[in-house]
């Protein structure tokens, strides 16, 4: 794989998407929430956003989360896989969405880029790490305004990891760490690579987080209907058939889902950032009116008095 195609890649997943003091990244047990969780109220459903990976195309989940703002729905907890672990971090530190943008927009590639000639020319990612720190002002995951969660994949065994605590940039480093593009992240003698391999839009972290409705927004590719013709092209057709796949799954058992129209946008089209987080935009403003029957739904199931054991 020639690294000077993904040269570009790390400032996307820096800007839209431990080493540091707080310690290293760590993993959550199975059905654990963070020690953030807050209690649910009566009929107030908690509301989790579930942000997928898709490099370039992940411009497009700043979009999203200003029409959210914009219809008074802010969310409860936040997921997000590989560039999505960026935007939820960044969103789950306190920032709104014109923030984002405005960070996206003055980001300095030469903060974020570490490619290293003697892993083959992979990219480090130490500087993300450190940029996506000082962004959360050095907060860890359990300490961020929201609770958040970023995925990861475990290399040895391919199970999924869910980073709930601990260092920030470090676990958004390990989301991010796409295979091919970046050093894999080890973290507690285990190592650790994007999120996409096995949670391409992480709806089922956020349901651990303890959010009863999840709007997940599926920015993954989608195969382009046409035979690649070269080696490079089919192996990078085949996954994403495969995490087609894996996205399908997980998605069902989202409440709603926002698909932007970023297909268009590819992995490292940096300058396509405006499209991309207008279609965010105008997916999230026609998913609206369901996000707010689903509330309502959930609001009013939530009131009733329990049934009777017969």
């Amino acid at each position: 794989m020639n690294p000077r195609r993904f040269r570009h890649l790390l400032p996307l997943l820096a800007a839209t998407l431990l080493t540091g003091c707080f310690g290293g990244a760590e993993t959550a047990r199975p059905n654990e929430r963070p020690d953030t969780a807050v209690p649910v109220l009566a009929a107030k459903p908690r509301i989790g956003l579930a942000l997928g990976g898709g490099a370039a195309k992940g411009f497009a989940h700043i979009g999203v989360i200003k029409m959210l703002e914009a219809s008074g729905i802010h969310p409860d907890v936040v997921s997000g896989t590989s560039a999505g672990s960026v935007v939820g971090a960044l969103y789950a530190s306190g920032m709104d969405a014109f923030q984002l943008q405005e960070t996206a927009f003055a980001l300095d590639e030469a903060a974020v880029r570490d490619v290293r000639i003697f892993s083959g020319g992979l990219v480090q990612g130490q500087k993300l790490q450190d940029y996506v720190n000082q962004l959360v002002k050095q907060q860890p995951i359990e300490k961020l305004h929201t609770p958040f969660a970023a995925v990861a994949t475990v290399l040895e065994n391919g199970e999924r990891a869910v980073f709930i605590r601990g260092n920030t940039g470090q676990a958004v480093r390990a989301s991010s760490s796409i295979p091919g593009v970046f050093e894999p992240v080890e973290i507690n003698g285990k190592h650790f690579v994007d999120g996409g391999v096995v949670s391409p839009v992480p709806v089922d972290a956020a349901r651990q987080l303890g959010a009863d409705i999840v709007i997940a927004v599926d920015i993954s590719a989608r195969p382009d209907g046409q035979n690649p013709g070269n080696m490079v092209g089919i192996v990078g057709q085949s996954i994403t058939i495969m995490g087609r796949k894996l996205a399908e799954q997980e998605l069902g058992r989202a409440d709603v889902v926002i698909r932007p129209k970023v297909g268009q946008i590819g992995p490292t089209d940096f300058d396509q950032k405006n499209v991309a987080i207008l279609e965010g935009e105008r997916a999230a403003l026609a998913a609206i009116p369901a996000i707010r029957a689903k509330i309502a739904e959930k609001a009013a199931a939530m009131g009733k008095p329990p049934v009777p054991a017969k």
